[in-house]
C-alpha cells in the first residue's frame, strides 16, 4: 500500500479586488477561491466590483472572538452536578492560571454550562492569538477537566469532548453564543449601481431576502440561520488559505439582512462563527503561504491580528457572493443561463454581465 501523502487539486483563481473598511482593516485586496463551481469566481467578482464603486466599501466589523471546547462529567446526581458547577464558576481565576501553563497564546475568557439528569456539560471559550485554535483548546480543556476531576468532589470523566462545544455541526449554541470569529458585514449600495450592475431594484432583492432567506428557511427548519449560500464562498475561501473545510458547516450559520432605503440597497451579512487562523495545521503548504502573504496576513503584527484580518476578509468575500446571487435570482432564467454559460465554456464571465 502506497501511504504518500497526494495532493487533491482544486481549481483556484483570485477574484476581485474589492474595498473593505472596519474596525479591523481598510484595505482593497483580491481574494483567493479554491472551488468547482466555476460560476462562483464571476459572481463574487461582480459583488467586489460594487465594492470598489461605492465609499467606504464594504464595512466590515469585528464582533467577537473565541475557539471553544466542551468537556462532560458525570455526579452522583443533578444536585452533586449543581453544586459542582457551582464550585467552577467560583474558581475561574484559578481555572485561568492552569490555561496560561497551556501555552503563550491562549486565554479563558468565558465559561457556560448545562446539567442533564447527573451530567454536567462544561463549555469553555478560549482566545487563540492567531490560530484557529482548535487543538490550544482541547488542551487547555484537557488540563481544566484534570484539575477539575482532581479538585470537587463527586464527580467523574465523562469525556473532553461532550458536543457542546459545538464542532463542525450546526446548533443553536453556536449562533447564540458564538464561536470563532463574529463578524458583520454591511454595504450601501446606490439606487443607479443597483439597476446598472445588478440590473434590479433594492425593492426587489429585500422582497426576496425576506421570501426566500427568511421564510423559506424558516419553513425548512433551519437552526439560526437566513442565508443564500454562505457555504459557497466560506469553503472556496478555506480551501485556498489552509483552513479546516469542515468549519464550513457552523461558519454558513449567518443571517443576510437587505433593506430599500428609497432606492438604496442596504445589504449585510452577519457571520457569528468564522473559524479561521493563519498559524497551525495547513499552512506549510506553499500556496497557503503565498495566499496568505498576497492577503497581507503575514505582517508582523500584535497576536490574533493576522487571524482578525483575514477574518474579515472571509466575511467581505461571502457578502460580494451573496449579493450577486441574490440579484440574480431576482430575474427569472438568469441563474440557470449563468451556469449554463459557465460551466459547459472555458470562458467566465460577470453573472449578469
Amino acid at each position: 500500500m502506497n501511504d504518500t501523502t497526494a495532493i487533491a487539486a482544486v481549481p483556484m483563481k483570485w477574484v476581485g479586488p474589492l474595498r473593505i473598511s472596519g474596525n479591523v482593516v481598510a484595505t482593497e485586496t483580491e481574494v483567493p477561491l479554491a472551488t468547482y463551481e466555476s460560476p462562483l469566481w464571476p459572481s463574487v467578482s461582480r459583488g467586489a466590483k460594487i465594492s470598489m464603486m461605492v465609499e467606504p466599501g464594504i464595512v466590515a466589523t469585528h464582533v467577537d472572538e473565541r475557539m471553544t471546547r466542551s468537556v462532560f462529567v458525570r455526579a452522583r446526581d443533578a444536585q452533586t452536578a449543581y453544586l459542582a458547577s457551582l464550585e467552577v464558576d467560583a474558581r475561574l481565576d484559578e481555572l485561568r492560571e492552569i490555561v496560561r501553563t497551556c501555552g503563550r497564546f491562549v486565554e479563558l475568557i468565558g465559561f457556560h454550562h448545562e446539567i442533564t439528569a447527573n451530567l454536567l456539560f462544561l463549555r469553555f471559550d478560549f482566545t487563540t492569538g492567531d490560530a484557529s485554535g482548535h487543538n490550544m483548546a482541547t488542551l487547555a480543556a484537557d488540563a481544566l477537566l484534570a484539575h477539575i476531576l482532581q479538585t470537587i468532589p463527586g464527580i467523574s470523566y465523562g469525556s473532553i469532548s461532550g458536543n457542546y462545544c459545538t464542532d463542525k455541526k450546526a446548533t443553536a449554541i453556536n449562533g447564540i453564543l458564538g464561536r470563532g470569529k463574529n463578524v458583520v458585514t454591511e454595504l450601501l449600495v446606490p439606487r443607479d449601481i443597483v439597476h446598472k450592475v445588478l440590473r434590479t431594484s433594492a425593492a426587489a432583492i429585500a422582497e426576496l431576502n425576506v421570501h426566500k432567506n427568511m421564510i423559506g428557511t424558516l419553513l425548512a427548519g433551519g437552526i439560526r440561520s437566513a442565508n443564500a449560500h454562505y457555504a459557497n464562498m466560506l469553503l472556496g475561501f478555506y480551501l485556498a488559505t489552509g483552513q479546516d473545510a469542515a468549519n464550513i458547516v457552523e461558519g454558513s450559520q449567518g443571517v443576510t439582512v437587505a433593506d430599500d432605503r428609497d432606492g438604496d440597497l442596504y445589504f449585510s451579512c452577519t457571520l457569528p462563527n468564522l473559524i479561521v487562523g493563519t498559524v497551525g495545521n495547513g499552512k506549510g503548504l506553499d500556496f497557503v503561504e503565498e495566499n496568505l502573504t498576497r492577503l497581507g496576513c503575514r505582517t508582523e503584527r500584535d497576536p490574533g491580528e493576522n487571524a482578525r484580518r483575514l477574518a474579515v476578509i472571509a466575511a467581505a468575500t461571502v457578502l460580494c457572493g451573496e449579493l450577486s446571487l441574490l440579484a440574480a435570482q431576482t430575474n427569472p432564467g438568469e441563474l440557470m443561463r449563468a451556469h449554463v454559460r459557465l460551466e459547459r465554456s472555458d470562458k467566465t464571465a460577470n453573472i449578469g454581465g
